[in-house]
């Protein structure tokens, strides 16, 4: 089975509370017609209730109100990933012993900016990745990404076993924010998202140092589309960029389906809920982790380091649930031997499961 050798998170280092982020908010949004109080008034009970307490940003804040489109915000992003993206993969890397010439395959996700060549591509030659190394960059799987791209290393290094896989998140969500949307879409986004970035590394079951690393295994993993909810949550793609799609019936979508979805998984590797003992569940949202918590019976401290991770840094996008596994192995390590979850939702609706062993 695979093998996690290392997992690192990086934050930017501008760091503001909520407040701040939502005084910046209201002063560059364009009042609603003649309701300037009743708008501010909106803003502050969605920025109060979303779950958050700090967050960290790409730019200083008030570099935001200064950005001229999408095409700058695009260059930025480029610009502030390619430097998270090195800081963590150095660090995973250098936690697991390994080299950057003894990778032999790099899975990089973002949804939250756009580069060709891709992020991994214009890292390989100053960190030293091998010229023949395996890129699979990938966009679209927006919050998913986190859980389904350690899924998908794991499909490769069952096809690979001697070898050593890296999953890349980069997420610099703040760029994509739409100046004068008032939406309540909108509103939403600017309450939950944060920027970060993770690197995962992972080898497979002949590698030779395998044994000495004693992060879990990767067991299975499962990815499930819900026909009839794309509209649910994603990007309409407009002149000024992304434009936040996110469905109101997002928490009743997770009651309706995930319960059964997880069971489902679980069971058939003789598991339930109850024996779980360490969640890595991405932090959708406060209403979100609320319908898991009660569809799935979880224990009210299951989803701690989620909603502590939520408050801390907002809504990572892909990078979140690295973060919290990372959070996890570090902070609260389940006993040896014993299963794990990771879970983590995304567009289309869908949602992606990895059981893990400690």
């Amino acid at each position: 089975m695979t093998r996690i050798a290392a997992v690192h998170g990086v934050l930017p280092t501008h760091r503001y509370h909520q407040r701040e982020i939502t005084d910046a908010l209201a002063a560059r949004s364009r009042p609603g017609a003649g309701a300037p109080e009743r708008d501010r008034g909106v803003l502050d009970r969605v920025h109060a209730s979303a779950g958050v307490r700090t967050r960290h940003l790409a730019l200083p804040l008030e570099r935001y109100a200064q950005l001229d489109g999408f095409g700058q915000a695009n260059d930025l992003f480029i610009e502030e990933g390619l430097r998270l993206a090195e800081e963590a993969l150095r660090a995973a890397l250098d936690q697991a012993g390994l080299a950057p010439h003894e990778v032999d395959l790099v899975f990089a996700t973002s949804v939250t900016g756009i580069a060709a060549p891709s992020l991994e591509a214009r890292l390989a030659g100053r960190l030293g990745l091998r010229p023949d190394v395996k890129r699979v960059p990938v966009f679209g799987l927006g919050c998913a990404a986190g859980a389904a791209g350690l899924a998908r290393v794991h499909d490769y290094l069952r096809g690979h076993p001697d070898q050593v896989a890296v999953l890349l998140s980069v997420e610099l969500c703040s760029l994509t924010l739409q100046r004068g949307d008032t939406s309540a879409q909108n509103m939403v986004a600017g309450a939950l998202f944060g920027d970060g970035a993770a690197a995962l590394v992972a080898v497979g079951h002949d590698h030779p140092r395998r044994q000495e690393y004693a992060g879990p295994q990767v067991v299975a993993t499962r990815s499930r589309l819900y026909p009839g909810t794309e509209d649910t949550l994603g990007w309409d793609i407009r002149d000024s960029g992304f434009t936040i799609v996110l469905g109101s019936d997002l928490p009743e979508l997770v009651r309706l389906h995930l319960g059964e979805e997880v069971r489902s998984f679980l069971s058939a590797h003789d598991l339930k809920p109850d024996d779980i003992t360490g969640w890595v569940c991405h932090p959708g949202g406060p209403k979100v982790l609320e319908a898991l918590q009660e569809t799935l019976g979880l224990k009210p401290d299951s989803l701690e380091l989620t909603w502590r991770s939520l408050a801390e840094v907002g809504n990572l996008s892909s990078a979140s649930v690295l973060h919290i596994l990372r959070d996890t192995l570090t902070l609260r390590p389940p006993p040896a031997g014993t299963p794990g979850l990771m879970l983590a939702l995304g567009p289309g609706f869908s949602s992606e499961l990895v059981l893990l062993r400690w």
